[in-house]
């Protein structure tokens, strides 16, 4: 479970607006072992958290490279898993180190997504030299990918802006943290969209969620329908907060849970400038 909002525009009118405001949560078992997101140490363009559990080393959820590539995954819902199928975070990996651009990606991607279980990708080629594009595709879905009109969007475990009442509730505090946030300095709009990202307000009942995890005992669900997510093995590991202002200016905030401890927490700040 992760859930995911971003809100772009390509062309802002104000100076002190941002092209990109995204704030993103990554759920996971407390045990698999993962590096917080930073450059990596053979290829400095790019920056994320790096899943290390054995076989899926390497791969990872959410990434941004100075060249303006990001993209970003969350798993689709589902009863059963195949467990031969190919692990989902080499498809934001193979994205950031790839000189294809995010709707030819999502093109190939979609040519293969039965090779997965089901997992919602975005991809996007942030340019200030062509303009900002921002594409998704679900490969419980649509069978082509789709290129977004700026706007603000949700994202968790089921398709792009399916109202889950979790995303529907974490969408509106996210928006007004942004509209709050117009006239205050980036570290603050940061820590605000943080707290959205730390909600453990519970969404219940949500008809939506229950049909489509009917698989799942009924205390289950309930845990997940959460913006954050809090199990005694599972849940929230990873606040992402990524600002791209007017003039291609990245700050990538991670507030990551240290070791398997949820009341133990640190966090780090990166920023470059997209290379034009």
């Amino acid at each position: 479970m992760c859930i995911i909002f971003f809100k772009f525009d390509p062309r802002p009118v104000s100076k002190n607006a941002y092209r990109l405001i995204l704030a993103a949560n990554r759920d996971e078992f407390y045990h698999r072992p993962s590096r917080a997101a930073d450059f990596w140490g053979n290829n400095n363009e790019v920056l994320s958290g790096l899943d290390m559990e054995e076989g899926k080393e390497g791969g990872t959820w959410l990434g941004i490279n100075t060249r303006g590539k990001l993209a970003a995954l969350t798993n689709y819902l589902q009863p059963r898993l195949d467990r031969d199928a190919r692990g989902r975070g080499e498809l934001v990996a193979q994205f950031l180190t790839s000189d294809v651009d995010s709707l030819s990606y999502l093109k190939k991607v979609s040519a293969e997504g039965h090779l997965y279980n089901g997992f919602n990708l975005i991809a996007a080629d942030l340019s200030t030299e062509k303009g900002d594009v921002i594409c998704y595709y679900g490969n419980r879905g649509e069978r082509e990918p789709v290129v977004l009109a700026p706007g603000t969007y949700g994202l968790s475990n089921a398709l792009l802006e399916t109202p889950w009442r979790k995303l529907c509730f974490g969408k509106r505090l996210f928006l007004e943290a942004v509209e709050r946030g117009q006239a205050l300095p980036k570290d603050a709009l940061a820590a605000q969209l943080l707290d959205v990202l730390n909600n453990e307000e519970a969404q219940l009942p949500d008809p939506a969620i229950e049909d489509q995890g009917r698989e799942y005992v009924q205390p289950i669900l309930s845990k997940y329908a959460a913006v954050c997510v809090r199990c005694p093995d599972y849940g929230t590991r990873t606040n992402t907060v990524i600002l791209v202002d007017a003039d291609g200016h990245v700050t990538f905030t991670e507030r990551s849970m240290l070791g398997t401890d949820p009341s133990c927490w640190e966090t780090s700040t990166h920023e470059f400038r997209l290379q034009s």
